[in-house]
This record gives structure tokens, C-alpha cells and sequence, in this order.
């Protein structure tokens, strides 16, 4: 009698989170809230009912699927979304007009398709210098 309470609680939960990522597909204004959208709340109801199933039918390879399909969707997911945003971003897909900052502008050369963090600045810094102290003082 417990376990269907749990059930219950696992399927209701997971059913409306999915029905909200539903909801935020449909209501996002760009693609990439789109995807974050999805990549979380779908993943997470998805999550849900799967443990729901495997309190339900109460067998170790059940469970065993389930936590093994758990743990490859929080793998993949968030691989995924970030892959579909940067690609997204990439191929020129626009911002919405209201979105605040753009982290990767000027960090791409769509030429050469190259593309730049801020480490790189911090790394590049300290050859400079010792270069110019090779300059300077020959013997060091």
C-alpha cells in the first residue's frame, strides 16, 4: 500500500514535469531556452517515471534498467542540449532581443571557425613576458 503512494507521487511528479517542458517548448522565445528547457525538465520527469516503474514492479533487473537508463540520460542530456545551443549559436541562430549578454561574442571567427576563451588570454600573458625578460637580460 506504501510503495503505490510512492508510485503515485513518482508518476504524478514526473507527469508534470514533463508537462512543463512541454509547456516551455511551446512558450520559450528562442531555441536556446528551448533547449534548456527540455534538457531539464524533461529529463527529470522522464527520471521519475522510471522510478516509478521500478518501485512498482519491485525486481532487481528492473531496477537495475532503470537506474542504468538514469544515469546514461543524465550523461547524455546535458551533452546533448549543450551541443544543439553551441551549434545553434554557431550557424547564426539570433539571440532574443530581449537576452541580456551574449557570452560568446567576439569569441568566434566564423572564418576560421575558431574558438577563444579567456584562458587563453591568461596563458598567453606570461610567455610574452618571459620573452621580453629573454630580451632584456640575455643570460637568465
Amino acid at each position: 500500500m506504501i510503495t503505490d503512494i510512492f508510485v503515485g507521487i513518482f508518476s504524478l511528479l514526473g507527469a508534470i514535469f514533463i508537462l512543463l517542458a512541454s509547456i516551455g517548448l511551446l512558450r520559450m522565445p528562442d531555441s536556446y531556452l528551448r533547449i534548456s528547457v527540455t534538457t531539464k525538465a524533461a529529463t527529470l520527469g522522464i527520471g521519475l517515471l522510471l522510478i516509478a516503474a521500478s518501485i512498482h514492479f519491485k525486481d532487481v533487473s528492473i531496477t537495475a534498467k532503470v537506474m542504468a537508463i538514469i544515469l546514461f540520460m543524465l550523461l547524455t542530456a546535458p551533452v546533448s542540449g549543450h551541443l544543439l545551443g553551441r551549434t545553434s549559436y554557431l550557424s547564426g541562430v539570433k539571440l532574443w532581443r530581449d537576452s541580456v549578454m551574449d557570452d560568446m561574442k567576439g569569441k568566434y571567427n566564423k572564418a576560421t571557425q575558431e574558438l577563444k576563451s579567456e584562458d587563453c588570454k591568461k596563458l598567453e600573458k606570461p610567455e610574452t613576458e618571459d620573452k621580453i625578460l629573454i630580451k632584456k637580460n640575455p643570460s637568465k
